[in-house]
């Protein structure tokens, strides 16, 4: 992914409330049923910071996070890297309450371009990955 490529943006509404979606994408316990299950810890707050690793057939991917932003029921930034590899994002999960339920908008802006020899690191890749975890991982999870 480059700076030069528009976001990534995955949209994916629910049944729940926007307080089920938000604790969903920010309580460690539940984000480790749906996302990544070797989250160590996290913390909806500005500053927090985590890593762990993230083994793929081709390398380790450490996966850096530290929490840029938070508006509780809202929205939540992080700044997400990889140790040891060229490249830095903001991935922002953003929320609104609608009739029936909430919507998750999650949108991924590259700020430094990501190493376009790595496979994983492509647009397309990316994309399929959010919808993975989103559309598929967390409807799951949440119904």
């Amino acid at each position: 992914m480059k700076t030069s490529e528009p976001p990534v943006i995955v949209t994916q509404r629910f049944n729940q409330s926007v307080e089920t979606v938000w604790k969903a994408i920010t309580d460690v316990s539940h984000m480790r049923q749906w996302f990544f299950d070797n989250i160590p810890d996290f913390k909806a707050q500005v500053g927090f910071q985590t890593k762990f690793n993230v083994k793929a057939p081709s390398r380790d991917f450490l996966h850096l996070w530290t929490i840029t932003e938070v508006i509780p029921q809202q929205k939540i930034v992080y700044n997400w890297k990889y140790e040891g590899l060229s490249g830095d994002s903001l991935v922002t999960f953003q929320l609104e309450e609608t009739q029936n339920g909430s919507l998750l908008t999650l949108t991924t802006t590259v700020v430094e371009d990501f190493p376009e020899e790595i496979p994983e690191f492509a647009r397309e890749s990316c994309l399929a990955g959010w919808n993975y975890f989103i559309k598929e991982q967390l409807l799951l999870y949440l119904n």
